[in-house]
């Protein structure tokens, strides 16, 4: 690890009469920056897919350019598990801005340099080193949120902080269309959001901050007076990437049963972000401008649907992550089949159903994440998170791109489709699965404190 990476040192304790203050003011302060931090590698990720139907223009497959956009995937899936150890042992607030303004630097040089879209391997290339910068975005947020809240309060917060993704994924649909306005050029899709990316990494910068202890104050268990059953002054301690892999991932069955699950959320999600562009304008006769707001659209209202799924997780299921994920995945599967089958020319029926489909799938991403914080230690939780993402994007996205972009070319969209609703429903029954063994383990560890 680079030593201008390292964890910020522990400050002197503030007075008793400062702390109640300055820890609200921070966590406010700290949430902002990374939800905006976030948002921003959203900016400069799925921006390719925009150029789909202009990169088809001038000759590409669509299995060719669903392989270009599977490195990103691949990369990124990778990514998330490595810098997730990293990030458990680095300052967030250097880590986050950093990975921004690197991936920020690839979205730049392929919208300037016609060379980057030259051939299927040179984007390949690019995206994948795109993909690897962008991992150190949610490790570095998720080790922040478990040491600024405690876990009572984690569920809304997360949920709330999940929404960042829908803010940044929406957003480049826009900037594309502000771009062809202004300077007429499909390649704005890469420079555009670029340009916002680089602006968002340094307000995320000088609003982020390390652990509390780094700001004076007393761990968050200590302040909220909210001690998980198992916490010690252990907890405050850092792990060596041996120490968290070994106690904390390998060993933990209910981790494994989430990250498979998340390979099939993730498809779903990405096959139909992906390729909704593409698929409206060639199926549905959608233009440029109406499948950009689809696609917008999409993502904007993932946000009540991700801010719902974290309250009934909460209230309504009372903290069982995995049940709620079984509600939301059944009902977007329903929804991608009115979507396949909804009729061409009732165009106002494809735009609500990707409308319900982004409401319902962001949840279940949610999720996903907030369940890995839960299962580990908070000096675990980048890990825990890059571990669940490894799957999700290395099985999931990269299937969503390559493979989906393939069987379309082969097989038609309604071979596309049928892979996309498979997954949804391999999802269900795997978190069916998940429901069932923590529901086990739970009883198992109540027979163990009566003994």
């Amino acid at each position: 690890m680079l030593s201008f990476l390292a964890p910020a040192p522990h400050k002197e304790r503030l007075p008793e009469k400062d702390i109640d203050p300055y820890y609200k003011r921070m966590r406010w302060q700290i949430f902002i920056g990374i939800f905006v931090g976030y948002a921003a590698y959203y900016l400069v990720r799925k921006n390719f897919a925009l150029a789909f139907p202009h990169l088809i223009d001038e000759g590409y497959s669509r299995g060719q350019l669903g392989l270009a956009l599977s490195a990103l995937s691949l990369a990124y899936g990778v990514s998330k598990f490595v810098m997730g150890a990293i990030s458990d042992r680095s300052n967030p607030r250097l880590f986050l801005p950093l990975g921004l303004l690197l991936s920020a630097a690839v979205m730049l040089f392929m919208g300037f340099v016609p060379w980057a879209t030259s051939s299927v391997l040179i984007m390949f290339v690019l995206l994948f080193i795109n993909g690897w910068v962008q991992g150190m975005g949610w490790p570095p947020a998720g080790r922040t949120m478990v040491h600024w809240w405690s876990q009572k309060e984690r569920g809304r917060v997360v949920s709330l902080w999940n929404t960042a993704h829908n803010v940044g994924g929406g957003l480049p649909a826009l900037l594309f269309l502000l771009g062809m306005a202004w300077f007429h050029d499909w390649r704005s899709a890469f420079y555009m959001p670029a340009f916002f990316a680089i602006v968002i990494a340094v307000i995320a910068y000088v609003l982020m901050r390390d652990t509390p202890q780094s700001e004076g104050l007393p761990p968050i268990e200590q302040y909220k007076n909210d001690y998980p059953k198992d916490y010690s002054e252990k907890d405050e301690q850092e792990l060596t990437a041996k120490e968290i892999y070994r106690k904390y991932i390998l060993p933990n069955k209910l981790l494994w049963y989430i990250a498979f699950a998340n390979v099939f959320i993730y498809l779903l999600r990405y096959g139909v972000l992906d390729w909704s562009p593409t698929y409206l304008k060639e199926v549905k006769g959608f233009t440029v401008d109406k499948s950009s707001w689809a696609y917008f659209l999409y993502e904007y209202a993932g946000i009540p649907g991700t801010l719902l799924a974290g309250w009934m997780s909460d209230k309504v299921f009372r903290g069982n992550r995995g049940a709620t994920g079984v509600f939301f995945m059944t009902l977007v599967t329903v929804a991608t089949v009115a979507f396949w089958l909804a009729p061409a020319d009732m165009p106002a029926v494809s735009m609500a159903c990707m409308i319900v489909i982004g409401f319902l799938i962001y949840g279940p991403v949610m999720l996903i994440g907030l369940h890995a914080l839960e299962l580990v230690s908070k000096k675990a939780a980048g890990t825990a998170a890059g571990f669940t993402g490894l799957f999700g994007y290395l099985g999931g996205s990269v299937a969503a791109s390559a493979v989906v972009g393939f069987t379309v070319d082969h097989f038609g969209w309604n071979g596309g489709f049928t892979i996309l609703i498979g997954g949804s429903v391999a999802a269900v029954l795997l978190l069916i699965l998940t429901v069932i063994s923590e529901k086990k383990h739970k009883e198992e560890l109540e027979l163990v404190e009566v003994k």
